[in-house]
């Protein structure tokens, strides 16, 4: 009787550490589904992912282990909080929080990403100043994702909110120059 009820709390033991390692692995994949449904491909979110939800409407949130970068290109590299929000409609994904792509040595908040036409091979971040264009190829599976320091984190990305917010009160974010007829005089945003 012992040896039946031992193999019987073994099994059930077993099944319920099975069933919750597919629900863990089921709930990672289930945030690569919902973009490859949406029309927008998966290596949008890095690896990592610890839970994802999204509702009827389309907004969703991403918790990841950490917060972390991930390198596309040699030279572009994308931010992610530990927590990443937005909504999904087909082919974009707009507002969205909890990411930021490198411009020019600055960080700035990517407000939006968008596949214009699947077929162009082509995929844009709105980072507020201008638009990132990248190759939809870049993205195909979900990138490996380093870990950093909060603090590594934090600073690029509050200077990079500040520059996106002062350009962005210019006209269709383009600097006007003020000059008179002895020259420059400075910049007007």
């Amino acid at each position: 009787m012992w040896i039946v009820l031992f193999f019987y709390f073994s099994l059930c033991s077993l099944l319920s550490s099975v069933t919750a390692a597919s629900e863990a692995a089921g709930a990672a994949m289930s945030a690569y589904d919902v973009l490859k449904s949406h029309g927008l491909p998966i290596g949008l979110l890095p690896k990592g992912i610890k839970n994802f939800q999204v509702d009827e409407e389309g907004r969703f949130e991403v918790r990841l282990e950490a917060a972390c970068t991930a390198k596309f290109e040699s030279q572009s590299e994308v931010r992610f909080n530990s927590t990443v929000a937005g909504t999904l409609s087909y082919g974009q994904i707009a507002p969205l929080s909890g990411v930021a792509a490198q411009e020019l040595f600055l960080w700035f908040p990517v407000r939006g990403i968008r596949v214009d036409i699947p077929s162009s091979g082509l995929i844009y971040f709105d980072v507020g100043v201008i638009y990132k264009r990248f190759s939809l190829s870049l993205f195909e599976t979900p990138p490996d994702c380093i870990p950093l320091s909060t603090a590594s984190f934090a600073e690029p990305l509050a200077e990079g909110s500040r520059i996106a917010r002062l350009v962005s009160k210019s006209q269709l974010g383009e600097l006007r120059y003020n000059l008179d007829r002895e020259g420059a005089r400075g910049v007007v945003l």
